[in-house]
């Protein structure tokens, strides 16, 4: 451009030009960190997680967390905080409910089959008529339309509590999974964690994303609230359906451990065993009230193929 055609233009317009110029080039600045941050919790798909019920969720304090389950009715708002980059995941049971759910009061009594003490809940019969449906339409669709594009599914094993024989255990699972599909093709892009759930795996492995289970070396007893190291003969079985997830589904696997608060060390300690395990691990409070421990990359970890453990 010439000087006349400058002095044509005005001081003014070179300088709203200038500033335009400036506040692009700044807007570029503050959005390339974000965008590397979120490429590098992209590429390593689940990460390193963490899971927090409280009410009070804080997105800046998970930014080292490539993967987040919160509780859903904290009022959390992930559409709001597209700048961190966690991938936010919502809370969600799927065999019990409780009475503080906004959806309780529109289930059909008779979907109701049992109750679960511990938790003060009421477990669902899976294999009811119409179940699926009211699952995607009243419990998912109003989190997708809030922003969520994960979910973190619990209580997959509820229905053994109330399923006695191998007939009514099998149309559980057979009803879990079609709660499943259900979710899929209503929206093919949800991300999926289970949390247990081996049973069905064999039917729904294609639709998930990882699989978790808690207490792999310190556990939560809730109806006694107390912390308790696990027994090895429990840590064996969960192993062995580490294995056979990772082997045969090559699935992440994630465990949920508990320790007290205040007891970084036990944290510390109990996620390098997990770690070394080839397992994703992640330690927290037993109510997961507080945030906990995880690795951002885990390092110095054989797959479970290699290490050697007792079968």
């Amino acid at each position: 451009m010439t000087a006349s055609s400058f002095a044509r233009l005005g001081v003014s317009w070179i300088v709203v030009a200038c500033a335009a110029v400036v506040i692009l080039l700044l807007s570029v600045a503050w959005v390339r960190p974000a965008l590397a941050a979120c490429k590098r919790a992209s590429s390593t798909g689940i990460g390193a997680v963490a899971f927090f019920y409280g009410a009070n969720v804080q997105a800046e304090r998970f930014e080292p967390f490539d993967t987040v389950v919160i509780e859903p009715d904290s009022g959390f708002d992930p559409r709001a905080h597209t700048a961190h980059c966690p991938n936010w995941y919502a809370y969600v049971s799927v065999g019990e409910v409780t009475k503080e759910r906004a959806y309780y009061a529109k289930m059909p009594k008779t979907w109701f089959a049992g109750s679960n003490a511990a938790w003060a809940s009421t477990v669902v019969d899976q294999s009811a008529s119409g179940w699926p449906a009211f699952f995607v339409d009243q419990i998912i669709k109003p989190l997708w339309e809030r922003g969520y594009r994960g979910f973190f599914l619990d209580t997959l094993d509820s229905y053994q509590l109330v399923a006695k024989t191998d007939a009514e255990r099998v149309q559980q699972q057979a009803g879990i999974g079609a709660v499943l599909r259900e979710l899929k093709a209503r929206y093919p892009q949800a991300r999926l964690i289970l949390n247990r759930g081996f049973e069905i795996l064999p039917q729904v492995h294609d639709q998930v994303a990882a699989v978790a289970f808690e207490s792999l070396f310190g556990r939560w007893d809730q109806a006694n609230q107390r912390y308790d190291e696990v027994p090895g003969n429990d840590r064996e079985w969960l192993l062995a359906q580490a294995r056979e997830i990772h082997e045969r589904y090559r699935l992440p696997v994630i465990s949920i451990d508990y320790c007290p608060p205040e007891d970084e060390a036990c944290r510390r300690e109990i996620v390098q065993k997990i770690s070394a395990l080839g397992i994703v691990p992640y330690v927290a409070d037993g109510g997961l009230q507080t945030i906990g421990m995880s690795h951002s990359i885990i390092k110095d970890a054989e797959p479970l193929t290699k290490v050697s453990l007792r079968r």
